[in-house]
């Protein structure tokens, strides 16, 4: 199961269904607390698995695409905030199914009276990458531990500050990663303090007219899912300098110019700037919009020039003791 979001109405539901070991012989087997993302793949999806989705007393019927994902609208009529799931896969195999609660996700039921939201990227954004981009995937998908993962300088402190300036806000990560290693990722979003939010990543392999899956067309066709959901939402757009954020939040901005607060664009080092694929850090200079972009090398940057726009609160100091 994955974190999903919705409103009072309707809820994005989002998981997938794998092939794994029988849930005895799982149970019995220590699981190291970090695992490399390698293991993340081992597992085969099930097309065509049909899925129960518990809400309170109501259920609905679901079905996983060919990659095994569940990605399905369902209505509820929810309180706004968090709220607990239930997502049970009926058994494909003869054998009977086994007597188990079902797995749970967590699903963050949007305010009607929020009025900004945030989306951030996570490679070089949230998370130190510093890795050639066309080794970046199969590092985190094949060798990395979750562990050795850092956050980016200032960001976890960014977005605490954003959180408590804006309680009611949804946090979006909106990431290429596949959704593979969206375990992983969403235990190092915690660890290192960041919001809880929805994770929206993309699946590897081949689509109807492509070998491989476009990751600029996965955010854009995010941003615009995003925009009718939520048609009284601002968005706030967190990105790097290190490829396509610019142009892609740019996109979005010239066509939806008054549904953006600002956005902000972490600039890379030159070292960072040269392993993905930069042309060079980010311009300083305003770009021809409506829109505030903000540009600054960690969070500490961005919380000053947050502040001088109003969507941070003054941050409470403690007396001092003489």
């Amino acid at each position: 199961p994955y974190t999903g979001y919705g409103s009072t109405s309707w809820i994005r539901v989002l998981g997938r269904v794998l092939l794994t070991k029988d849930i005895a012989q799982r149970a019995a087997t220590p699981q190291p607390e970090g695992i490399r993302g390698w293991r993340s793949f081992t597992s085969v999806p099930v097309d065509g698995a049909e899925v129960t989705v518990t809400i309170g007393d109501q259920k609905h019927q679901v079905t996983t695409d060919p990659s095994g994902l569940i990605d399905a609208v369902v209505p509820v009529e929810l309180s706004p905030g968090w709220h607990t799931i239930g997502l049970e896969a009926a058994n494909p195999g003869p054998e009977p199914t086994i007597d188990r609660p079902p797995n749970e996700a967590q699903i963050y039921v949007v305010d009607p009276g929020a009025r900004l939201g945030i989306v951030s990227d996570v490679d070089d954004t949230v998370m130190v990458t510093a890795l050639p981009r066309p080794m970046l995937a199969a590092w985190h998908a094949f060798v990395l531990n979750e562990h050795s993962r850092r956050p980016t300088p200032g960001m976890p402190v960014l977005y605490e500050r954003l959180a408590q300036s804006h309680p009611e806000a949804p946090v979006i990560y909106l990431s290429t990663g596949a959704w593979n290693v969206a375990p992983s990722l969403t235990r190092f979003l915690s660890r290192n303090l960041y919001p809880a939010g929805a994770l929206l990543l993309t699946d590897w392999g081949p689509t109807e007219d492509s070998w491989f899956r476009s990751g600029t067309d996965h955010k854009r066709k995010s941003l615009e899912r995003l925009v009718k959901e939520f048609p009284e939402i601002k968005w706030l757009l967190v990105g790097d300098d290190g490829q396509h954020d610019e142009s892609i939040y740019g996109a979005f901005v010239e066509g939806h110019p008054d549904r953006v607060l600002a956005v902000c664009i972490r600039q890379l080092s030159p070292g960072q700037a040269v392993l993905a694929g930069s042309t060079g850090r980010g311009r300083e200079t305003p770009h021809a919009s409506p829109v505030p972009w903000l540009y600054a090398p960690d969070g500490a940057g961005f919380v000053d020039k947050l502040s001088q726009l109003g969507l941070l609160e003054a941050e409470e100091r403690q007396p001092s003791v003489e």
